[in-house]
């Protein structure tokens, strides 16, 4: 287990002595898009409440929630029931791996709410990080409900399923919007059932997925790996591709398949932001 002890501090939930988890690496490497640094801390929303977190010598601070609601949600969206010191040490018998997790040792996956992956992954499309921030931010404040302390819930499927084009205009989604229609239609009418979807094997979930407009590979491997949980499957986008053509040429090592998504977010943040020109 990457922490100590769960406890009740007040009205926080407090971890201790935490290893394997940054807050900047996890919640702003491209897997998530509603968080943001406010001083030491991060805020967000995620499953239709506000989501405050900060660490404090070593402890990491869960603002306004209980124990409960940490063993019941929190802990399974931060990937804590995984043990990455495990995961990381076997990562490291891969060079290329053991520079991409020494670069950012402090990546953790982040298991969200399906829908919303799916909506935010079809929004990702041909732009950068910033972007996908503002659209999405936009979508909330424009069809989202309003949280008393501050900002919108993600709008349900059900709000935007039948929905024009036009309508959406204001989050500047271009074509991208005639995407989000018919996944909001596919999955408020039960065409695309998630909580039937969840139980089904990855295979025949990814073909749901590619069911949906403008869903393609890359989109429906993010959508299972963040928003499914399926740790074995690996998105592949520009970043991705030059990691294979330089690190991998013969394909990834067999031994990772299991979590092969998972190293990919490792590799993806490295590719980015440190390999130097590799």
């Amino acid at each position: 287990m990457d922490y100590t002890q769960v406890k009740q501090d007040g009205n926080n939930t407090v971890l201790t002595n935490v290893k394997n988890f940054d807050l900047a690496q996890t919640l702003d490497c491209g897997q998530a898009f509603r968080f943001s640094q406010v001083g030491e801390a991060f805020t967000g929303i995620a499953h239709g409440r506000r989501l405050t977190l900060c660490m404090d010598a070593g402890n990491l601070l869960l603002m306004d929630v209980t124990v409960d609601e940490f063993e019941a949600l929190w802990k399974h969206y931060l990937d804590f029931g995984r043990n990455y010191t495990l995961l990381k040490a076997g990562y490291a018998k891969d060079p290329s791996l053991k520079q991409a997790i020494n670069f950012a040792p402090g990546i953790r996956l982040m298991n969200q709410d399906p829908w919303e992956t799916l909506v935010s992954f079809i929004l990702s499309q041909n732009s950068n990080i910033p972007r996908i921030k503002k659209m999405i931010e936009a979508l909330c404040d424009t069809f989202g409900r309003q949280l008393p302390c501050g900002g919108f819930t993600f709008p349900a499927p059900q709000t935007l399923a039948g929905l024009t084009e036009a309508s959406l205009a204001p989050i500047r989604s271009g074509y991208r919007a005639k995407y989000i229609i018919d996944a909001a239609e596919q999955i408020a009418s039960g065409k695309v059932d998630i909580p039937t979807l969840q139980s089904q094997p990855t295979l025949a979930l990814r073909q749901a997925l590619l069911g949906i407009l403008g869903v393609g590979p890359k989109v429906a491997d993010c959508v299972l790996l963040y928003g499914f949980g399926r740790a074995e499957c690996y998105p592949v986008d520009v970043w991705i591709r030059r990691v294979m053509e330089q690190m991998y040429p013969n394909g990834l090592p067999a031994w990772l398949n299991e979590t092969a998504g998972i190293a990919q977010i490792y590799l993806f943040h490295y590719i980015r932001h440190g390999a130097n020109g590799i």
